[in-house]
């Protein structure tokens, strides 16, 4: 299968939020359609609602892993155990490679900074100053490397 990171990082370019991106790039493999994926995923970018908290790549990874492995019984402990430890793992990849999963502290924002809910204007400066493209791709790498195993060998 070929890598869909270049992908993720275009939708972002081309304006879509961070969560979108990412998730909207992968969401067809795991059966739904770049609409739906791009309306489910556009609250959480921005660290959710543009509130700066946890990343909107982050959430559309552990969005990703319940398109994969969600659990859909209520009882079934350890089908909620393996969902849970595939985010902590994957969130823990991206931790150790961006120092983070905080979307403030991703982009050098102080904790105080209130914005509002309005999203910032995508200019040439605003791609040049902010480092969510390489976010983008480096959460797509993640889902690639943790989640994609199974279905590149269905796809072949």
């Amino acid at each position: 299968m070929e890598s869909r990171v270049q992908d993720a990082v275009m939708l972002f370019e081309s304006g879509f939020n961070c969560a979108q991106s990412v998730f909207a790039a992968y969401a067809d493999l795991f059966g739904m359609d770049r609409e739906t994926a791009l309306k489910l995923a556009c609250p959480m970018g921005a660290g959710v609602g543009r509130m700066r908290e946890v990343c909107g790549t982050v959430s559309a990874m552990a969005m990703l892993s319940g398109l994969k492995m969600g659990n859909t019984d209520p009882s079934n402990e350890e089908a909620k155990t393996r969902s849970y430890e595939i985010v902590r793992k994957m969130s823990d990849a991206f931790r150790e490679k961006r120092g983070s999963i905080i979307c403030r502290e991703l982009l050098g924002m102080p904790a105080s900074v209130t914005e509002s809910a309005r999203p910032s204007q995508r200019t040439a400066a605003y791609y040049a100053t902010r480092p969510c493209s390489h976010i983008v791709a480096e959460a797509a790498r993640i889902v690639e490397e943790m989640l994609l195993e199974d279905v590149n060998d269905q796809v072949k």
